[in-house]
C-alpha cells in the first residue's frame, strides 16, 4: 500500500514553545527533546522514544507569517509538483518549498477556503515506525471544518486520492462526512456549525482516559470548549484550546 497522501507527522506551531512543551507533556503524557537541528529550535514530542509530533516557534525565520496552529503533514511525492498543483486548484501557498537540512522537503499551504496543511518529503523512503491510534500520543482522527464541505472534499480527493465513506445526517448541524484512504477511515469534513469561523482541520489526539484529560486541561491553564461528549465505539471527544490559545481536540475512553 503506498502511504502517499496520507498524514504522517503533526506539528504544532507555537508563541511559547517551552510553555506549551510543558502543558502538553501534562495533558497528553509525551516525553520531549532537543531534535538536534542547529538551524532551527525544534522540539520532537515522543511516545516512549518515539517521535510522534514536534514543536517551534512561530517566530522561527522558515514560517515567518504563519500562524500559531497545530499542523498536520501529508506525504506527498514531490513537494514543488504538488505546490503548483495546490496553487492551480485555488490554494494559497504560506510558505514555498523549503528544505529541511537531513530530514526532507516542506511547505505550508491552505485550501481554497483557508484551512492550512503541510506537505511534506521524508529524505527516507520508508515509513516511520510509530506507534498507531488508539495508543495514547497518537493521532486517532482527523476533522476538518470547513464552509462547504463538499468542494473542499473534491479539492483533497483530486490531489490525494482520498475517497468517500459513509454520510452520517447531523440533522440540523448537517453532514458529517467520513473520508478514507486506501479503504482506510482516518476523518470527516463537515460545514462549521459557526459560519464565522474560520476553517480549520482539527487533530484529534488520543488520551487514555477522557476525563482525567480534561482535568488536566483545567489543571494547566487550557480551556475545554466542547464537550466531552460520546462518539461511536465507546469513545469520548473533546475539544480545548490550549493557554497560548491554539485549538486542538482529545479522543478517549471514558473510565
Amino acid at each position: 500500500m503506498s502511504y502517499s497522501g496520507t498524514f504522517i507527522w503533526y506539528e504544532l506551531l507555537t508563541a511559547d514553545p517551552q510553555a506549551a512543551e510543558d502543558f502538553y507533556k501534562h495533558v497528553v503524557g509525551w516525553g520531549a527533546k532537543d531534535s538536534g537541528n542547529p538551524s532551527v529550535k525544534y522540539t520532537l514530542l515522543t511516545i516512549d522514544g518515539t517521535h510522534v509530533a514536534g514543536l517551534m516557534a512561530t517566530n522561527d525565520a522558515c514560517v515567518t507569517g504563519v500562524d500559531a496552529m497545530w499542523s498536520g503533514h501529508i506525504l506527498v511525492d514531490d513537494v514543488d509538483a504538488m505546490v503548483a498543483r495546490i496553487k492551480a486548484a485555488g490554494g494559497k501557498v504560506h510558505v514555498e518549498p523549503t528544505d529541511i537540512p537531513h530530514t526532507g522537503r516542506f511547505a505550508i499551504v491552505a485550501d481554497p477556503q483557508g484551512a492550512s496543511f503541510q506537505l511534506f518529503k521524508p529524505l527516507m523512503d520508508d515509513r516511520p515506525n510509530v506507534p498507531t491510534p488508539p495508543t495514547p500520543g497518537t493521532v486517532g482522527w482527523h476533522e476538518l471544518n470547513t464552509n462547504d464541505w463538499e468542494s473542499a472534499f473534491e479539492f483533497y480527493s483530486a490531489l490525494f486520492g482520498w475517497t468517500k465513506g459513509e454520510a452520517m445526517d447531523m440533522g440540523a448541524m448537517g453532514t458529517y462526512q467520513l473520508v478514507e484512504r486506501d479503504g482506510q477511515m482516518f476523518g470527516a469534513m463537515m460545514n462549521n456549525p459557526e459560519p464565522s469561523s474560520r476553517p480549520a482541520w482539527c487533530y484529534y489526539i488520543c488520551v487514555d482516559d477522557i476525563a482525567a484529560a480534561e482535568s488536566r486541561i483545567n489543571d494547566k491553564g487550557g480551556k475545554v470548549v466542547f464537550g466531552p461528549v460520546q462518539v461511536p465505539g465507546d469513545q469520548w471527544v473533546l475539544q480545548a484550546v490550549d493557554p497560548q490559545g491554539v485549538s486542538f481536540a482529545l479522543l478517549g475512553p471514558r473510565a
